[in-house]
This record gives structure tokens, C-alpha cells and sequence, in this order.
């Protein structure tokens, strides 16, 4: 099949840092047993990049997406935002990273029932310090039209959609995605996946969609494979796929 292409990720020009990480290990500990969930990563998001983090259940990709974001901290290593080590911070720095700068979509949409669409955006817009407005961020991921539809009165689809909406109506630096389309069937994955796309490539966030699912991949400007707790390969994508030409 041939596949439409956006422009590719241009790394010379745009290999500024935004998060990474060096010798990251993440040992939890399961009664006498010490169970490796990272073992030695060491990682890089790039400014106004798109990721793919690949792998199996049990890789640490979720694992290493929580200390990226600020929602764990590892046994050993260090974390960086820029040129500041998260690794030292404490839980009151974290969490104001978090505000500020993190934005999360989850497989599970975790919108409150009892608040419309726009409650729920609204929910986030009123702690950050420079936000969209609610209906500017749903309208952006195509929900202009729902402000006032409770979760209940929405498809699958378009509650993920309210909940990335939430995720980047306070301006993000980062927007992580862990397994964005996981309780979606495959149309309505693609839907989900291009309003990602749209906001990596409008607003120019730094984004790492992880996902168990290769085809995925295809719509990255780099792509990162873990198994084992460990980084497995690394490759750049010449042409982001567009969304809708993927099957799966």
C-alpha cells in the first residue's frame, strides 16, 4: 500500500532536549523478589518531536513514562526537563512540574461522570497559569460541537478526545500518551491517533505516544523499542505516516 507522508522530523535542526534520562533503573520489590522493571535506559524527547515507545506488556514502557512525567521517581539514574535534574527533586517540585509542563493521556479516559465535556477541560484550565480556553482545546480535537455532553452521552472515542483536550488545553511542554487507543477499536484508534498527530504538528508539543500495537509506529518521527527494561532498538522514521493510512 502506499502511504501518504507527512514531512519528516527534522533532527538537525530541531535536536533540542526536552526530557530524558541516563542509567534509568526502576527495581520494585514483590516479597523476597526484586523485580527489574527498568534496567539501564537511557533516553531522549526531542522539541516538537513525535515518539513511538514500542513493546510487549512487561517491557517498562509504562513504567519509564511515569518517571518521565514526574508520577514516579527510580532506584537509580538521572531524569532530566531541559538542563534540570527531576531526579533531586521533591514531591512539591514534582508536582509543579507536573501542572506546568506535563500533560497525560491514559488508556482509560478518567473524566469525571457528573461534569460535561467542558467541565471536565475546565477542571485543568483553572490551575494553569496560561491556558486555552475549554472550548478552544475541544474544539481543537474536533469536539466543538459537545461542550455540554456529560462522558455518558459520549462514544468511546470522543471521551478520549475530551480527555486530550484536558490533557493540552494548559499548554504542555510534553503531552505522554500511554496506550491512547487500548480500549478503542481500530477506526476509532485512527481518530483518536490524528488529533495526537494534529497537536504534535499545530502546537508543536514533544510527544511519546507508548503502545503494545507496531503499526503505530508508523506514524513516528522516531521510534523506541523496550524489552526487558531495556532499550532493544532505536530507529528514525523518514515520513510520518498519516494516521488514517494505517490497518491493524
Amino acid at each position: 500500500m502506499d502511504i501518504q507522508r507527512t514531512q519528516p522530523f527534522d533532527f538537525e535542526r530541531r535536536a533540542e532536549r526536552v526530557l530524558g534520562c541516563e542509567a534509568l533503573r526502576k527495581i520494585y520489590r514483590m516479597g523476597e523478589v526484586d523485580v527489574r522493571a527498568l534496567d539501564g535506559v537511557d533516553f531522549t524527547l526531542y522539541a516538537g518531536e513525535l515518539l513511538v515507545l514500542l513493546g510487549v506488556s512487561g517491557s517498562g514502557k509504562s513504567t519509564l513514562l511515569n518517571i518521565l512525567g514526574g508520577l514516579d521517581v527510580p532506584t537509580s539514574g538521572r531524569v532530566f526537563f531541559h538542563d534540570q535534574e527531576l531526579s533531586e527533586a521533591d514531591e512539591d517540585e514534582l508536582t509543579l512540574y507536573r501542572r506546568r509542563y506535563v500533560g497525560f493521556v491514559f488508556q482509560f479516559y478518567n473524566l469525571i461522570p457528573s461534569l460535561t465535556a467542558r467541565e471536565n477541560v475546565a477542571l485543568v484550565t483553572e490551575i494553569a497559569d496560561d491556558p486555552l480556553e475549554p472550548e478552544d482545546a475541544l474544539a481543537l480535537v474536533g469536539l466543538g460541537d459537545r461542550l455540554d455532553h456529560f462522558p455518558a452521552q459520549l462514544s468511546g472515542g470522543e471521551q478520549q478526545r475530551v480527555a486530550i483536550a484536558r490533557a493540552i488545553a494548559k499548554r504542555p511542554a510534553i503531552l505522554l500518551c500511554d496506550e491512547p487507543t487500548g480500549a478503542l477499536d481500530s477506526k476509532t484508534g485512527i481518530l483518536v491517533l490524528e488529533v495526537i498527530e494534529r497537536i504534535n504538528r499545530e502546537l508543536g508539543t514533544a510527544t511519546a505516544v507508548i503502545t503494545h500495537n507496531a503499526p503505530i509506529a508508523e506514524i513516528a518521527d522516531r521510534v523506541v523499542t523496550l524489552a526487558d527494561g531495556r532499550l532493544h532498538s532505536e530507529r528514525r522514521v523518514g515520513r510520518r505516516a498519516k494516521p488514517s493510512e494505517l490497518t491493524w
